[in-house]
């Protein structure tokens, strides 16, 4: 895994995948360090959301803060203090996932003072597959409204398209098509490439970004 700051900030478009992309993401850093915590600030979509999978993440040695409520299946718009904790402890590495429109952006600005250039990671998930996500237009025009929403600048894409476990090589490099023109246009490096892990031997070269593996844990077998 690339070294990048101690704050990672996940955002992408409702079906993107952000929310598996922050999980996997947290998990496999606390396979390497015992100091990642994993805010959830989400408080727009009700499902799929990281803090469903609290005890999963608990067991991994990863801190998890949400909601001012225990229940995980409580939608309620309330965050923790605790977020102030993650946020100010330089000991602590944080993934922080994200609502994934401009209202669940919003909630960025009440910590703005934390964002400070050259001191954070956003990185904007983007899954060519959904209808909000398939053309550069609509993918800049996103950018645009998170970044004026939250007073945050995005710093990287990560490329997640994918159709769940339907998911073929095919999707993967139509993903990193659009993700590269979207780069060129706006500078934005692409960090990561996500996909299952049963195909990523067929992948061919020259997929951009880190290869990032990519195991499906907020959906049940049967979804």
């Amino acid at each position: 895994m690339r070294k990048n700051q101690r704050i990672h900030i996940i955002t992408g478009h409702y079906g993107s995948g952000k929310t598996e992309f922050a999980i996997n993401y947290a998990i496999k850093k606390a396979q390497i360090q015992n100091n990642i915590a994993l805010g959830d600030l989400d408080i727009i979509n009700p499902y799929f959301r990281s803090r469903e999978k609290k005890s999963l993440l608990k067991q991994k040695g990863i801190k998890v803060v949400s909601s001012t409520m225990e229940s995980s299946s409580a939608d309620i718009p309330a965050l923790s203090p605790e977020i102030y904790t993650i946020l100010q402890d330089q000991n602590l590495e944080t993934i922080l996932d994200i609502g994934g429109d401009q209202a669940g952006a919003r909630v960025l600005a009440r910590y703005r003072e934390y964002f400070n250039k050259g001191q954070y990671d956003m990185w904007m998930v983007i899954n060519a597959n959904r209808p909000n996500t398939q053309n550069i237009e609509n993918i800049m025009k996103y950018i645009e409204e998170i970044q004026e929403v939250s007073g945050i600048f995005i710093t990287g894409l990560i490329n997640n398209t994918h159709m769940l476990r339907e998911t073929t090589k095919e999707d993967i490099i139509r993903g990193n098509q659009l993700l590269k023109e979207v780069s060129e246009l706006t500078g934005l490096p692409i960090v990561y490439t996500s996909v299952i892990k049963e195909i990523i031997d067929t992948l061919p070269e020259g997929i951009e970004g880190d290869i990032f593996p990519l195991t499906l844990i907020m959906r049940p077998e049967w979804l």
